[in-house]
């Protein structure tokens, strides 16, 4: 029962908890961990948790330089961990607004625009968790697991007790800046090996197998594993190697380049250039799978993904059911304890529940006034933030309980928005708000709502860390607040960072945003605003969107989660391959440790020395990633680094074939390192 429940420190311990040095350090992880997340996030279309790692470096740093107690290092994961969530609810959605129906949508991806919705977005999904924390987290501890918040609450008792597991950790992150450095600024390592069939092949047309061979993917496929990489990376090669080579070999150029027309990727077909870099004068293209891509395999995507989401929360909805009911419950029973209190034990002690009250309101009047924000009249704004209250109080309910159940990395957030999104257009049309001045309004609800539940999930997370090691609810939601505040100022300008085409770029063709190109995919933002175009202005090719739409449904037939599958299918085979490749380590890694029989529990597997240094990889990767492109993004700095570049020299000297192999053998020194470490953990635990 969770009565008899005894955390690590007991509520009758005064010890250090919610310090200066606590808040400052969490929020130097946020800034860090949320501005990676976007980098990867934009590329990838993916997140890793980031409360383990923030966790294992604070308290490798806090014991050797700060001094820092068990209850101040959960104070700094938990600031540390909003960064990620935030970051990730920011990136999947509001990117959406440069791709709405009206072009002058754009004006609303500004930073201060961004850094509203960022702050407004995390404070409400955890505003909205200080009633049910004593319902989902103490009520039901035995039966919701919230399994990254156990093993981080495992990983700082661990920490507690001694062990220098994080070293490793730091390995992966040097190892993985010099391999950056290597590949984003010396250019010794190619960033996108490619190879394809040509378009007059008779057999197999214009098929395209490419990689960005980064640290961060390499990681991330290691973390997820090779079930949910290989579903990933299956979705990729059915888009790259199938559905391409077959329309390649069916479709006349001019009937491509007309679709690319339509949907804006190309001016006419009297000017040369867009995706795939088409020639008016030969009616072909210079890439030929690019130009399909663009033109046809992404909606064929969007609609899987947006499928894949529903299906993912429809699938959900007995658990959404019962976890509404049960908080409605308890909240009619006043199972909430306010702070004020004191006969109340330190661990029970929560922000007022008024604050909810009163917090959503001011959260209403602020939206409604507010000029940064889409609406032409005080009333039209009101009813978009009376819908993010109303969403935000639902799906954050939803967002805890399926956490609980099945962790963080697997919460359908993509099919609670797509939801929000959709049931805010049609509330819109029942008002009689149709056309694309209402787009960005719809936007901004699904937006919100993504950031407030993805932030909720982990704030969940956090709060079953705290509930375990022993600290105080109180600390930990003033401490996400303030998380959640400091790292949406450096997310939104990360985001507005990375959009700023580089001079590389630029010379690539991409002129007014980066967001949205080869370079960063932004998948669900691009999802989100193809789905308020198609419902309220009309403005979509459903032939192919329900293509997508079975192409989910066949998968879920086939006992294959369609999700994931839909992602892969919607992004570059690029990114998805080199993930895989990830994935396909830990499970050679895991076939090994079978044949020696050696077993190791979930908390051991957590801090295994494969998954410290992939997390180190991905941290590393996407930190080097974000510096760099920030640099690119200066002329005082773009000058120098392009001085170092030693692509043209490398190329001449070996060809571009032999320059992609150097690059190729770079990303399979990187691949044996981390199977040697991983492989050397399992034998020690022999």
């Amino acid at each position: 029962m969770a009565e008899n429940f005894k955390p690590f420190v007991s509520p009758e311990v005064k010890m250090k908890e919610f310090t200066v040095k606590s808040i400052l350090l969490g929020c130097m992880f946020g800034i860090i961990f949320g501005a990676a997340t976007v980098y990867l996030a934009l590329k990838a279309g993916l997140t890793v948790s980031a409360s383990i790692p923030i966790a294992v470096i604070a308290i490798t740093l806090g014991r050797r330089f700060f001094k820092t107690t068990i209850l101040e290092n959960n104070i700094i994961q938990t600031t540390g961990s909003a960064g990620e969530s935030i970051a990730a609810g920011v990136v999947f959605t509001l990117p959406g607004f440069l791709f709405l129906s009206d072009k002058n949508s754009d004006q609303y991806f500004n930073y201060f625009t961004i850094l509203i919705l960022a702050i407004f977005g995390g404070i409400l999904g955890t505003l909205m968790m200080i009633p049910l924390r004593r319902s989902l987290i103490v009520k039901e501890h035995e039966t919701l697991p919230y399994p990254e918040g156990t093993a981080c609450g495992d990983v700082l008792i661990a920490g507690e007790k001694g062990g220098d597991f994080a070293k490793t950790a730091f390995y992966g992150l040097g190892f993985a800046v010099a391999y950056a450095l290597l590949q984003k600024v010396f250019h010794v390592i190619a960033e996108t090996p490619a190879y394809m069939t040509k378009q007059v092949n008779k057999f197999f047309p214009s098929a395209k197998i490419s990689a960005d061979i980064t640290p961060e993917y390499l990681g991330v496929g290691y973390i997820i594993g090779p079930r949910i990489a290989g579903v990933l990376v299956a979705g990729g090669v059915l888009s790259w190697l199938v559905l391409i080579p077959l329309l390649a070999s069916l479709l006349p150029g001019d009937l491509i380049a007309t679709q690319l027309v339509k949907l804006g990727y190309l001016a006419d077909l009297a000017t040369p250039g867009g995706k795939g870099n088409w020639n008016p004068a030969t009616h072909t293209f210079n890439d030929y799978s690019a130009a399909i891509y663009f033109a046809y395999v992404r909606q064929i995507g969007a609609g899987a993904v947006a499928a894949g989401g529903f299906i993912t929360l429809i699938k959900t909805i007995p658990t959404i059911i019962s976890s509404f009911k049960g908080s409605l419950g308890s909240l009619k029973k006043g199972e909430n304890t306010g702070a004020g209190n004191a006969g109340v034990p330190r661990t029970e002690r929560d922000l007022n529940v008024k604050l909810v009250l009163f917090g959503s309101i001011a959260l209403i009047i602020l939206m409604a006034f507010l000029p940064q924000l889409p609406g032409d009249s005080i009333g039209k704004k009101l009813l978009v933030g009376l819908l993010v209250v109303v969403f935000g109080a639902f799906f954050v309910t939803v967002s805890s309980r399926i956490v609980g159940l099945i962790g963080s990395s697997n919460n359908p957030i993509s099919g609670m928005t797509i939801a929000t999104l959709m049931g805010t257009c049609l509330v819109f049309i029942a008002v009689g708000w149709s056309g694309k001045v209402y787009e960005p309004m719809a936007l901004v609800v699904g937006g919100m709502i993504c950031i407030a539940a993805a932030n909720a999930g982990g704030t969940s997370q956090d709060l079953k860390s705290g509930y375990i090691v022993g600290a105080t609810p109180m600390y930990q939601q003033l401490s996400l607040f303030i998380g959640a505040i400091v790292s949406s100022i450096v997310i939104g300008l990360t985001v507005k960072f990375l959009d700023k085409p580089t001079a590389a770029m630029i010379a690539n063709g991409v002129t007014d945003h980066a967001i949205g190109s080869t370079y960063f995919p932004a998948p669900q933002g691009t999802l989100m605003a193809t789905l308020a175009k198609g419902i309220l202005s009309y403005n979509l090719d459903w032939q192919f969107v329900l293509v997508g739409v079975f192409l989910s449904i066949v998968m879920e037939l086939c006992g294959i989660k369609s999700l994931s599958f839909a992602v892969g299918a919607y992004l570059p085979l690029s990114t998805t391959l080199p993930i895989f490749i990830g994935g396909a380590i830990r499970g050679f890694v895991d076939s090994r440790n079978k044949k020696k029989n050696i077993k190791l529990s979930a908390e051991e597997e957590e801090l295994g020395k494969g998954n410290l240094f992939a997390t180190g990889l991905v941290a590393g990767g996407a930190v080097a990633g974000v510096i760099i492109a920030i640099m690119a993004g200066f002329n005082s700095t773009a000058g120098a680094l392009n001085a170092m570049n030693l692509e043209k020299a490398l190329a001449g000297a070996l060809g571009e074939e032999g320059y992609f192999i150097l690059g190729v053998l770079g990303f399979v020194f990187m691949g044996w390192v981390l199977y040697r470490i991983a492989t050397r953990n399992k034998e020690a635990a022999a």
